[in-house]
């Protein structure tokens, strides 16, 4: 467990029956969206806790190679093109090890929303669509696909099913909206159906998404929890 990434936590009272695993964003870390917790307004009874790991800090191309939190590198800012496979699948396995953590710990997949933003949310697709057991949900926020290429071969069945909200800005000048709808469209096409929702902002996060957030996340944890 040593090898871990550091994490904000914060727990329910009482023992946890769920748990969101969420990841920051580019040059964040894991405070990032800790203060949206009581904003999601979620019922106490479901007990969730949330688990906000800080990204490793490594050299960003696309930032003149300056050292910074980031699951992956970025090249350009054409989002379309080739990414940075070995980072992004060494980011998965520690996220993978996340989840593991959390079996442990007495929440079972099926009780876990993998979530995240931007650089985060890739990253939270990516994993959560290939992970081998069921998990409640993938929430991806301000985002876009990463590793199609491999996912028609690497897709888990457990996750056939799996609920996913995606959610973007209209004028976001950091990951273009019509990334977003290419994310929607590559999972539709795949046999997913992803809940696509836009709210007029640029790359951060819109007070009804907030809400609309918190919404869903009740409705996935309290589905797993019959």
């Amino acid at each position: 467990m040593s090898s871990l990434l550091p994490c904000v936590e914060i727990d329910p009272v009482g023992a946890a029956h769920a748990a969101v695993i969420w990841l920051h964003g580019l040059g964040a870390d894991g405070h990032d969206f800790e203060p949206i917790v009581p904003e999601l307004r979620l019922p106490k009874h479901l007990r969730v806790r949330f688990v906000f790991p800080h990204a490793p800090s490594i050299p960003v191309t696309l930032n003149g190679g300056y050292v910074m939190p980031a699951w992956y590198d970025i090249a350009e800012v054409d989002l379309r093109r080739r990414h940075d496979e070995a980072g992004i699948r060494r980011s998965a396995a520690q996220v993978e090890a996340l989840l593991a953590r959390e079996v442990a710990r007495g929440v079972p997949a099926s009780r876990i929303v993998l979530a995240g933003f931007s650089q985060g949310g890739a990253i939270a697709l990516f994993c959560g669509l290939r992970h081998r057991e069921r998990l409640a949900g993938i929430l991806a926020l301000s985002t876009y696909l990463v590793g199609e290429d491999s996912l028609d071969a690497e897709r888990s069945p457990a996750n056939a099913e799996v609920p996913i909200f995606l959610a973007h800005g209209s004028f976001d000048p950091m990951v273009a909206l019509s990334r977003g709808e290419a994310a929607r469209d590559a999972l539709i096409a795949r046999g997913w159906t992803p809940e696509f929702r836009t709210y007029p902002m640029p790359h951060s996060v819109h007070p009804q998404e907030i809400v609309d957030v918190g919404q869903w996340l009740t409705r996935v944890l309290a589905a797993e929890s019959r």
